[in-house]
């Protein structure tokens, strides 16, 4: 495990990660309620009695037959505070106010779950967005992805390791694919074997360590060679994971953040067009991890999902809906 300041996620993620403004930062609510929220629905409910669920958000204003699968994680954690990050960044108003149904997944946190495992019921929330995608009126085949930090690398996971339908299903999910038709992702983490920084050593036992075997192993590293944790580490690094087969992808990151570099965009963005992955790659002068005008950002997402879904967006409804989603 060479050369990468995982200390800085150890620490800033998993111990005291950040909000995504201060209060006095949060813009005002907008005018009237852009959507109605279904909470708790659950998508599986495992062996162990631990129900994995979505919030549904359903537009108020006409729907536009399509879907947006949105990854709760921060830190690795689906805490339903999370949920509600994204709802102060206006994720729900801005998408939701375009027509767009939101299937806000959360995919267990890394206090019961690996990374592996976090993605495995990523992919169970998509299949069952896409099995119940006539009750809510859209296209199963048109689906677009969003995640923002440890939700954007979920997000980035899922797109570069899609799965067809079983051709011998055990359940009725497993008749649904979770190949998704665009990505949008904020700010992850791509690459935990080219970070910078550090050198850990066989044996450690500080925060990085901790955390690193709390994201690959069910028992920790404690046991596992250097070389058996870089093994893992690759295989939940997107980055080194690209196919050619992913779909177009948005990534935005802030030159500034403290906690994930923008070489982890970076990284992605040059694996992916080295497979001739469209991609775009949009940078925050000054952000950092997040930033407090991030609803500015989300609009911009909204507008580049339009045109890939729709193929219609004007400018003049970017700015439109952002000035309606923060009040201003």
């Amino acid at each position: 495990m060479n050369r990468r300041t995982l200390l800085l996620v150890a620490l800033a993620l998993s111990l005291a990660p950040a909000r995504l403004w201060a209060d006095e930062d949060k813009p005002a609510e907008a005018a009237a309620p852009l959507y109605t929220q279904q909470q708790n629905v659950v998508y599986y409910d495992s062996d162990d009695g631990v129900a994995l669920v979505m919030d549904i958000f359903t537009p108020t204003g006409k729907k536009n037959g399509l879907g947006v699968v949105d990854v709760v994680s921060g830190s690795w954690s689906a805490a339903r505070g999370r949920l509600e990050d994204h709802k102060k960044a206006r994720i729900f108003d801005i998408i939701c106010g375009r027509g767009y149904t939101v299937f806000a997944i959360r995919p267990g946190s890394i206090s019961k779950y690996t990374a592996k495992e976090m993605l495995a019921n990523l992919k169970t929330g998509i299949r069952w967005v896409k099995a119940h995608a006539g009750d809510y009126d859209i296209d199963p085949n048109k689906l677009t992805i969003c995640g923002a930090s440890a939700g954007g690398h979920l997000a980035s996971l899922a797109i570069v390791t899609a799965e067809d339908a079983e051709k011998k299903p055990k359940n009725e999910l497993e008749k649904f694919d979770t190949r998704l038709a665009a990505a949008v992702i904020f700010f992850p983490p791509t690459d935990f074997l080219n970070w910078g920084g550090v050198e850990l050593k066989e044996g450690e036992t500080s925060p990085v360590m901790m955390l690193m075997g709390k994201l690959v192993f069910n028992d920790g590293t404690k046991g596992h060679s250097i070389k058996d944790i870089n093994k893992q580490l690759e295989k939940i690094s997107p980055a080194r994971m690209v196919t050619g087969k992913e779909p177009p992808c948005l990534l935005i990151h802030g030159d500034a953040d403290p906690i994930v570099p923008l070489q982890q965009s970076e990284a992605l963005v040059e694996a992916l067009k080295a497979k001739n992955v469209p991609v775009e790659l949009i940078i925050k002068p000054g952000g950092g991890h997040p930033w407090p005008t991030i609803y500015e950002e989300v609009a911009i997402a909204a507008d580049w999902i339009d045109k890939r879904m729709k193929g219609d967006t004007k400018p003049t409804e970017t700015k439109a809906a952002a000035e309606q989603a923060s009040a201003k």
